[in-house]
């Protein structure tokens, strides 16, 4: 316990200290300014650790160090933060623009994960690391899939029209199921393990997420409208979303998708009784207290994310690696986005839009983050060391170049978008 308080005591200092300083001075986005001082400050102790100036074991540092992030976030963390950020999604907009989500929620992360890892498998025989193909296409399911946590907490901030955002939100809380699947059966292809196929996976995973966390919701929401104590409401949704996600995850279906479903529906329901929410709430402590959460919560995954640069392995092809993923990663998106778009048809495209100016946003604008480094931290189970460390490269690499670098330009790449769009219609 005292190496818990003594390690959160550091965390939440840095998360304050990079706060101030960024709001004083520097001004960019608050989630990118602790990701990026995070990551320079764990740099220099990587630094100083590899040179034998300084020893973190036994420190705060080592603890942060030897952290099990993957248990931490998916098994601690997570389900909180997909609700608040479902919870702030527009209803009437998420329906608007359903088909998009759908389609690039499945089809366009799929497509991703393939062309990424056979485009990888190329640069992996030039380099001769020794990856199959189904290990590079199993990098990509790693990769493809976009943060929701990272999309929520920046890009909102970027100036995006209304339609724009709830379908990069929409998009980014819902793939991450399809990756998931995907990410489950080429799991099984390398390790040659025989499972379900990916339809019936794909179906139990997402269909049997939504139904059951659509029937604990309606159960919860009927017990919250039975009690006029706000305090109560609070408690009634830690429930729902909590229980959704064990029960999810015990029966071999998604936590992830069911955790949001659970935050749209409590955020339509709400909406639906608000003139009764606004009596017995009416400071508003619900609100507040999802608001407040999701703001902490968010703040420690960032400075995390940051400090998994101590974990960063030595590879003798390092710089190579680092533009491959930079490289890779945004052709495989913007074909997989591109394709999906076609198929949408330009009616449904947000925006007015037509597909090249939809897939340049979208592909800029798809970052990735805590959920992918989860992902990646789990293959060194049943992968070699050498392997291993080129996967989490790649994941890390990826990571950091679109949280920090697309994520600070994705309002200028925006600008760019409308200008093109501007002149076609004119």
């Amino acid at each position: 316990m005292e190496h818990v308080l003594a390690s959160l005591l550091f965390i939440l200092f840095l998360v304050v200290f990079i706060s101030i300083l960024n709001e004083r001075s520097i001004k960019i986005s608050n989630d990118v300014a602790l990701v990026l001082f995070s990551f320079l400050f764990a740099g220099v102790l990587k630094i100083l650790e590899i040179t034998g100036l300084l020893d973190f074991q036994g420190t705060v540092i080592g603890n942060i160090e030897n952290m099990n992030f993957q248990e931490f976030l998916m098994d601690g963390i997570l389900c909180f933060m997909l609700f608040s950020g479902a919870s702030g999604v527009n209803f009437n907009r998420f329906v608007k623009n359903i088909k998009s989500i759908s389609l690039l929620a499945l089809l366009s992360t799929v497509l991703s994960s393939f062309i990424y890892g056979g485009i990888f498998y190329l640069v992996n025989l030039g380099l001769g690391l020794g990856f199959d193909i189904w290990l590079c296409i199993l990098l990509g399911c790693i990769v493809s899939p976009t943060d929701p946590i990272a999309a929520t907490s920046i890009l909102k901030k970027a100036g995006l029209s209304k339609n724009v955002s709830t379908v990069i939100e929409g998009e980014s809380l819902f793939n991450d199921g399809t990756g998931v699947a995907v990410f489950v059966c080429i799991k099984n292809i390398v390790n040659d393990v025989s499972d379900l196929s990916f339809p019936v996976l794909m179906a139990k995973e997402l269909l049997g997420a939504i139904g059951i966390a659509l029937v604990l919701s309606f159960l919860m929401f009927k017990l919250l409208r039975a009690t006029n104590n706000p305090m109560l409401h609070i408690l009634i949704s830690l429930l729902d979303v909590v229980a959704a996600y064990v029960i999810c995850e015990e029966l071999g279906c998604s936590g992830v998708i069911a955790s949001v479903v659970c935050g749209i529906y409590f955020s339509r329901e709400m909406a639906k009784h608000e003139a009764w929410h606004k009596v017995v709430d009416p400071k508003e402590w619900y609100e507040d207290f999802w608001h407040i959460a999701d703001t902490l919560f968010n703040s420690i995954l960032f400075i995390l994310i940051g400090f998994a640069a101590l974990n960063l392995p030595h590879h003798n092809f390092f710089v190579i690696l680092i533009l491959a993923a930079i490289v890779i990663n945004a052709i495989a998106r913007f074909l997989g986005v591109g394709i999906s778009a076609l198929i949408i048809g330009k009616k449904k495209i947000p925006n007015r839009y037509n597909t090249r100016e939809f897939t340049t946003l979208m592909t800029w604008s798809a970052l990735k983050g805590g959920l992918s480094l989860a992902l990646a931290i789990s293959t060194k189970e049943f992968l070699p060391e050498a392997s291993y460390h080129v996967v989490l490269i790649m994941t890390s690499v990826t990571m950091y170049f679109t949280i920090v670098v697309q994520g600070l330009t994705t309002k200028k790449v925006f600008a760019m978008v409308e200008k093109w769009k501007a002149k076609r219609i004119a």
